[in-house]
């Protein structure tokens, strides 16, 4: 270990080593600091991502993709289902064996990489983030560098530390639970299905994403003032204890996502923010790998740039990177999320009978959003932009 890197990242994460590799193949030494023993784990995640969320950063490989996914189903209070093909496949990742590729991808390219290694501090002067301090094998150590990247998920405090205002509103954290369980027969292998409704997961959505030998994740999320009032895993046991009493839980996890579009700011002086802890995640949907790796991505590309160019302002053109790439798309889904949020179980019935009627091969995520948000006229346009515009 050395005493002075160009760029620390902090996390090791698919944002967090996407960073690393793309600043490491641009000649920095770069070190990342994971307080956990693995990288990969423990998996707190659906899993789920599209074709080109996975390709744009890895080539597939049947090695980390439990199944491979074409098809929606949309299911409403009142049992009616809705198939609808997708454009594009998607995945359900095995998240442990998919974050070690992404990490080794990173250390091909120079990056270090030291688990167990707690950050717990930021070193600062003259305002200008400088270096970490960590914990390492019980003992206290300083790293300095030009450039920290703090990929510490969800729960971030690097950024907090540096003055960045990091702070969501409960309000508008998904509460999430899922088990992975074995044994699930009864569906699919290459169709996502969603639940939606009161006793499902009320301002949110129920899911089961099949994977390989019969598992599969089944979880759902709801708005953290829901949560606040009913805890979410009430609505996973009574679903369990309706539709799989007898099937065993080989995983369960649970914890906070944050439904918000981006940070107001994401850098700062010798500072960037990129993944969960910027706040990166689709607010929609909910998923944040795809849109991690992409804003790890730019973050360590203009890290990169910054330090071989000496101009410390480059940093901060970060922001208005992420906001060109997907930022301003966030923003869109997040008014689209708060469109359907109140939706009533009668509503959700409504859109699953009418979207029914609809030529299978004439079916599309967009379409569906459209046929929900025909009397929110001012939806439609961003439906336009991000759905049916090509």
């Amino acid at each position: 270990m050395k005493n002075y890197y160009d760029i620390v990242v902090v996390g090791g994460g698919p944002a967090g080593t996407v960073a690393a590799r793309f600043a490491a193949e641009r000649g920095m030494s770069v070190l990342i600091l994971e307080k956990d023993r693995d990288i990969g784990y423990p998996v707190r995640c659906g899993e789920a991502i599209s074709h080109a969320g996975v390709a744009e950063f890895i080539d597939p490989d049947p090695a980390f993709i439990s199944s491979t996914i074409s098809k929606f189903a949309f299911i409403a209070p009142d049992g009616t289902e809705v198939v609808i093909p997708l454009e594009e496949k998607g995945y359900i990742l095995e998240r442990r064996i998919f974050d070690y590729e992404l990490a080794k991808k990173a250390a091909d390219k120079g990056a270090e990489i030291l688990t167990r290694a707690y950050v717990n501090g930021l070193i600062i002067d003259s305002g200008r983030v400088c270096g970490v301090k960590y914990e390492f094998r019980g003992e206290q150590k300083e790293i300095l560098c030009k450039v920290v990247i703090a990929a510490d998920g969800v729960e971030s405090r690097v950024g907090r530390w540096a003055g960045i205002k990091t702070y969501t509103d409960f309000r508008d954290m998904e509460c999430c639970v899922q088990m992975t369980v074995a044994n699930i027969t009864d569906r699919d292998r290459d169709t996502c299905y969603f639940y939606f409704g009161e006793k499902f997961a009320p301002q949110g959505y129920f899911w089961i994403f099949p994977k390989s030998n019969g598992a599969a994740n089944i979880g759902l999320g709801v708005s953290g003032k829901v949560g606040k009032k009913r805890p979410a895993i009430s609505f996973l046991n009574d679903f369990m204890e309706k539709k799989y009493p007898e099937s065993a839980v080989l995983t369960s996890i649970a914890g906070g996502v944050p439904s918000v579009t981006t940070l107001e700011k994401i850098s700062a002086p010798g500072i960037i923010i990129v993944g969960d802890a910027a706040r990166q995640v689709n607010p929609l949907s909910g998923g944040g790998i795809a849109s991690g790796m992409i804003g790890g991505s730019i973050g360590g590309r203009i890290a990169a740039e910054s330090i071989l160019a000496g101009d410390e302002k480059h940093l901060l053109t970060y922001d208005k990177a992420w906001n060109e790439r997907l930022g301003k798309r966030h923003e869109i889904f997040d008014r689209i999320k708060n469109g359907i949020y109140y939706f009533t179980d009668e509503k959700f019935n409504a859109i699953a009978h009418s979207f029914s009627k609809i030529e299978y091969e004439k079916r599309t995520i967009g379409n569906l959003f459209k046929t929900a948000l025909l009397n929110h006229p001012s939806l439609l346009i961003d439906i336009a932009r991000v759905f049916l515009v090509r």
